[in-house]
């Protein structure tokens, strides 16, 4: 069963050695960037280790983005060894609900590298949409609320 966890002393070292394929590199910060963040915004950033029962599957943080005053999935990576067996979906869903049931916010947002086509179809799968705007070299997807995330 999928589940998210703290980040903690006992599984930070693990954590740091996740990785997605070779080909995926550009498209996602490596896990020890993305705690680096974490620590920094340390009262905007929710992060979370991902498990499959204890094995260690992924990472996933949530944050808000004082700047433009929105939640939003900010990093989320699922290890290579791991993918194509429904992890990333389950970890996605449980991450949105974390936001929503803490916050509450009308949207939730998140950005897709350009080319990361199978990021962006996971993404439509729960809700996201496309809003059109390119920033930071990222294209921009809206998850409306009230959240309706898409199960099947």
């Amino acid at each position: 069963m999928i589940h998210l966890e703290s980040v903690t002393r006992d599984n930070i070292e693990e954590l740091i050695e996740l990785s997605v394929r070779e080909d995926q590199q550009s498209f996602v910060s490596t896990v020890a960037e993305s705690l680096a963040q974490a620590y920094v915004y340390s009262e905007n950033a929710y992060p979370f280790a991902v498990y499959e029962d204890d094995i260690l599957v992924g990472f996933i943080m949530m944050g808000y983005y004082e700047v433009k005053q929105y939640y939003t999935l900010w990093k989320f990576l699922i290890d290579y060894r791991y993918q194509n067996k429904g992890y990333g979906r389950q970890a996605l869903i449980l991450g949105l609900k974390y936001i929503k049931e803490k916050f509450n916010p009308p949207n939730i947002y998140t950005g897709v590298a350009p080319g990361n086509t199978v990021a962006k179809d996971l993404y439509k799968s729960v809700g996201f949409e496309d809003t059109g705007l390119i920033e930071c070299g990222m294209e921009e997807m809206k998850l409306k609320y009230p959240m309706t995330i898409k199960i099947n």
